[in-house]
């Protein structure tokens, strides 16, 4: 088994996307407009980047996800 991947994911509201890269795997940069879509996207990413086709019988990397947004919420007056 590989040493775990963090890959972070963060909400970029202005283009509407997420943005996701990871310090453990360099290159690991990606846009997905949903969790799901970025999930889908991070295997193959993850297989061309460590580019290991001598390993025979292949290996299993564990990787974990960290999403998080911010936004502002309007207190002490009626929401429109």
């Amino acid at each position: 088994m590989g040493h775990l991947i963090v890959v972070r994911a963060t909400w970029d509201s202005e283009a509407e996307v997420w943005t996701a890269e990871s310090t453990d795997l360099p290159g690991l940069v990606t846009e997905a407009a949903s969790l799901d879509e970025l999930d889908a996207k991070l295997p193959d990413l993850i297989r061309d980047l460590l580019d290991r086709d001598d390993m025979e019988g292949g290996f299993d990397v564990p990787v974990e996800v960290i999403a998080s947004f911010s936004k502002t919420i309007r207190i002490g007056a009626k929401a429109a």
